[in-house]
């Protein structure tokens, strides 16, 4: 299983909590069409208590990069993806192998 986390900043013109509506209401039941997507999770940042310059951060899971990247040549893909940068002025992406550990005190 592969992971894709995205930390994307919002548009100099929108507020935090404009960025946060469009992303959980609008943008969030597009990705969730995704071709082959396994389990996506939208982490809202808490602005007061960041020191960086990121609004919200996803996480999408796949079964391999190469599903990733079949979801995004898609219509839909491409249309999540435009919808996505009509409404930030950056992104970072970081394709990740997920190594889950667990506390013994769990």
């Amino acid at each position: 299983m592969m992971k894709a986390i995205i930390l994307l900043s919002r548009r100099d013109d929108m507020t935090h909590a404009e960025f946060l509506t469009w992303w959980f209401d609008e943008h969030a039941p597009l990705a969730a069409q995704l071709p082959g997507v396994r389990r996506i999770v939208f982490n809202a940042v808490d602005v007061d208590d960041s020191a960086d310059d990121y609004d919200g951060v996803s996480e999408l899971w796949f079964d391999s990069r190469a599903d990733f990247d079949a979801a995004y040549a898609s219509d839909l893909g491409r249309r999540v993806a435009a919808d996505s940068m009509a409404h930030v002025r950056g992104r970072v992406r970081l394709f990740v192998d997920e190594h889950p550990v667990v506390s013994p005190a769990n």
